[in-house]
């Protein structure tokens, strides 16, 4: 089973239409013991931090998503799924997230001529090639919603980078853990390519 995380914040049905526009089922859900059994699992978001991170743990989900990934099953972050996996995020306030990557999620600081939130289509630079990005050219164009990024304390993790006044991480990857930034759903011909790539990743 191939699992998207629902805890009230974010657009499933268009993660789960994308995904089964490439051939993968996917099944929506925000019963812990689901993503226990799950083979893969997607945590998609959009919004805040703060209050996602309260209704992943309210609903129960903060231990089975960490248990995830600790088993070595494949899992992707989407966005706010990617920021929520960090220490701590300073959006809104100070905010312990999930511990799952070393840094912390910052506002953009950019030019007066730059934008916040950063939306639109943007390039991603190769740091690391993780198997999601399989047959993805360097500076493809992904399409991002963000006012927040993160910043890594371990470096290694960094699969990608965006420029938007300077660089910043735009997707990680440690291991059977894969986040992206942009949103691979609204991202059309590579977007798909990286979901159906994570479908079809090998399990154990």
């Amino acid at each position: 089973m191939l699992a998207i995380v629902d805890y009230g914040m974010a657009n499933l049905r268009s993660v789960q239409k994308a995904l089964e526009k490439v051939g993968h089922a996917a099944t929506i859900t925000s019963d812990p013991a689901d993503v226990a059994r799950a083979e893969r699992v997607i945590l998609p978001g959009v919004g805040a931090s703060a209050d996602a991170l309260a209704a992943v743990r309210t609903q129960g989900l903060e231990g089975p998503l960490k248990d995830f990934i600790a088993s070595g099953k494949p899992f992707l972050g989407i966005c706010l799924g990617l920021q929520m996996l960090y220490d701590w995020s300073y959006e809104d306030g100070e905010h312990r997230g999930l511990g799952v990557l070393p840094g912390k999620v910052v506002r953009f600081e950019v030019p007066a001529e730059l934008k916040v939130p950063h939306m639109g289509w943007n390039q991603v630079r190769f740091v690391h090639r993780p198997p999601i990005f399989e047959g993805i050219e360097e500076g493809a164009y992904f399409y991002f919603v963000h006012s927040y990024h993160v910043v890594n304390d371990d470096p290694s993790v960094i699969a990608t980078e965006t420029d938007y006044g300077g660089p910043f991480c735009s997707s990680v990857w440690r291991g059977n853990l894969f986040a992206t930034q942009f949103h691979p759903e609204k991202s059309q011909t590579a977007g798909l390519r990286v979901l159906k790539n994570f479908a079809e990743l090998p399990l154990g």
